[in-house]
């Protein structure tokens, strides 16, 4: 009760210091210009925090157009509360539907145990939800637009991270990273771990949510939409598209029949990497931030990519609107103080947990599952 008290705590601070910064800079007061290196997640949701603030953005994205790709975000109540305090709270929830009833299971269907799912809604005061990722971006898009004032230039690939003209630079540009690398050198470097997920929708609802386990690979689905499952698998990274049905062949239904009813074409493949070690800082001290995947590049076991993302944008800006351009390294410091740790937890969680979900031997893995409350 005093560790859940302790976070309410936390957030009603957070809460406040969100409130206190919009005032002061309802005049656009200490304000300056910042870049974003990145147009994804942390990187969109980070302008139109600064912008928020008053402070005149552009942001350099490498593509020449924003890919409309992807399936689910899993959005916790956290993550939430920052889309909140960002102005985006009610446009997550126009299309976000809820996630309960989650097991985890053997491959034969038989049940482990339950994810938290229900104890975290209990105890935050509202449920995890997910959420379409291209809806996700569509919504920091078009809050940007209704903002005004920020500048989103494409085609714009970083060649020199100390020649960009902003007060503040900001490296939202994922897990290989050009301002990491200009900044921080190779300090923490991208690790492969031999597993590749895919990923995809299928066009019914299963009805089964969660994460089936197996020897050395996994299957999850999850809502996502009305009349649509979002699922995904991780394998040894040298399974082909033509081998992924066959992976899970056997497997309680409905797993076979999601991966039967989603045409491969639409399947999406990426190898599963993350940074190691972790950076001894977010920021460099003068003028520099990274956020996200640049900052923390985690497997995707916890479903906290986008959350962490989220909570660093936020986080960074409610700090320079606080401080001001005056007192940015001060800001800085501030943001790396509240999120480095938080969020580097998360990353060696997710990553323990992958080792523990794929492990090849499962028998002690399932024994201690089975432990949990079902």
């Amino acid at each position: 009760m005093q560790n859940e008290q302790n976070e309410q705590n936390e957030q009603n601070d957070r809460d406040r210091q969100g409130e206190q910064a919009t005032r002061h800079n309802d005049g656009h007061g200490d304000t300056g210009t910042a870049v974003g290196v990145g147009a994804g997640v942390g990187g969109l949701a980070t302008a139109v925090g600064l912008c928020r603030a008053g402070w005149a953005v552009r942001v350099l994205e490498r593509r020449t157009a924003l890919e409309h790709y992807g399936t689910a975000f899993g959005i916790h109540p956290t993550a939430q509360a920052a889309l909140d305090r960002l102005g985006l709270g009610e446009a997550l929830r126009v299309r976000a539907v809820p996630y309960r009833g989650a097991k985890i299971r053997r491959p034969d269907g038989t049940v482990l145990a339950a994810l938290p799912l229900e104890r975290i809604e209990r105890k935050a005061g509202r449920p995890e939800l997910l959420v379409s990722r291209p809806y996700l971006i569509d919504a920091l898009l078009a809050e940007l637009d209704r903002l005004g004032g920020v500048h989103l230039a494409y085609g714009q690939r970083l060649t020199d991270a100390d020649a960009l003209d902003a007060d503040l630079v900001v490296g939202a540009d994922g897990i290989h990273s050009a301002v990491r690398t200009a900044r921080f050198g190779a300090r923490s470097r991208v690790r492969t771990l031999g597993t590749a997920a895919w990923i995809g929708i299928a066009g019914f609802e299963t009805g089964v949510y969660g994460e089936t386990w197996g020897d050395g690979r996994f299957f999850g689905m999850t809502p996502v939409e009305p009349g649509r499952t979002n699922w995904y698998a991780a394998v040894p990274a040298a399974t082909t598209a033509d081998g992924l049905r066959a992976a899970f062949a056997g497997w309680h239904d409905p797993v076979p029949r999601t991966l039967a009813d989603t045409d491969p074409a639409t399947w999406i493949r990426y190898e599963m990497r993350h940074l190691h070690p972790a950076l001894p800082a977010f920021v460099d001290g003068r003028r520099t931030a990274l956020v996200g995947d640049a900052a923390h590049a985690m497997t995707p076991n916890l479903g906290q990519g986008a959350c962490t993302a989220l909570l660093d944008a936020e986080a960074l800006t409610r700090a320079v609107a606080a401080h001001g351009r005056s007192k940015l390294p001060a800001a800085l410091r501030a943001y790396d103080a509240e999120r480095r740790r938080s969020a580097q937890r998360v990353a060696l969680g997710s990553r323990t947990l992958h080792r523990f979900v794929t492990a090849r031997r499962p028998a002690l893995r399932d024994a201690l599952v089975g432990l949990l409350p079902g």
